[in-house]
């Protein structure tokens, strides 16, 4: 008999979280020990009951899935995260998976898809969409370039590392005495420095970088 695997869910809308649960405990092989609508509420479970599987949202109201992703696996490494998307998520899935994910799966995904790709990783296997394929998706590979953080002043990283937290622009610009607007221009420099063109793909670089440090230093 299959082992029962234990899902922690982590989602802004109840309902939706409530119509989720039901999907996955219909054939009795997976369990939800429980719905949460913070990132502390579902940092603190998985670190404590060590789920086999959490499904996140991508955007809650206390921020992106990327400020907590990295601590989140970190905290239970055998868990397999896969995050809930409102869009395609296809250019997401190299820094989710380089952040901890196994998986990502759009939001208007049919329940076998859901299922489907829960069983592909009870069973060690990745699942895409074939509709991924015929857009120009290929296998992803190893980022590029990551000492370019090192070109980051100390401002920068610090900007960096708040950002990473999922901490407010505004916030920001009041820890370190600046304006609002200065952060934007703080900003416009570190995509530079770091060749990136987005905030998720500067937090992709930025955590990878940050992680492979506290390995090489711990």
């Amino acid at each position: 008999m299959m082992k029962v695997w234990q899902v922690v869910i982590v989602g802004c809308h109840p309902t939706s979280m409530l119509g989720t649960k039901l999907i996955l405990e219909e054939g009795g092989e997976l369990e939800v020990l429980g719905m949460y609508s913070t990132w502390a509420e579902g940092a603190a479970v998985v670190r404590e009951k060590q789920p086999n599987l959490v499904l996140t949202d991508y955007q809650m109201p206390d921020g992106e899935v990327e400020s907590v992703l990295f601590d989140m696996k970190n905290s239970s490494p055998a868990s397999h995260f896969v995050v809930m998307t409102d869009e395609d998520g296809r250019e997401l899935l190299q820094s989710f998976i380089e952040l901890g994910a196994s998986g990502i799966l759009s939001k208007g995904a049919s329940p076998g898809q859901l299922l489907q790709l829960i069983k592909g990783l009870r069973e060690g296997f990745i699942s895409i969409p074939l509709e991924w394929i015929k857009k120009g998706f290929w296998p992803i590979s190893p980022s590029k370039g990551l000492d370019s953080v090192l070109q980051l002043t100390q401002t920068e990283t610090f900007i960096m590392e708040r950002i990473v937290q999922g901490i407010t622009y505004d916030k920001i610009a009041l820890e370190i005495d600046v304006s609002r607007r200065s952060i934007d221009n703080y900003l416009r420099k570190i995509y530079v420095k770091l060749d990136v063109t987005t905030r998720a793909q500067a937090i992709e670089k930025f955590a990878l970088f940050s992680r492979q440090h506290r390995q090489i230093y711990a």
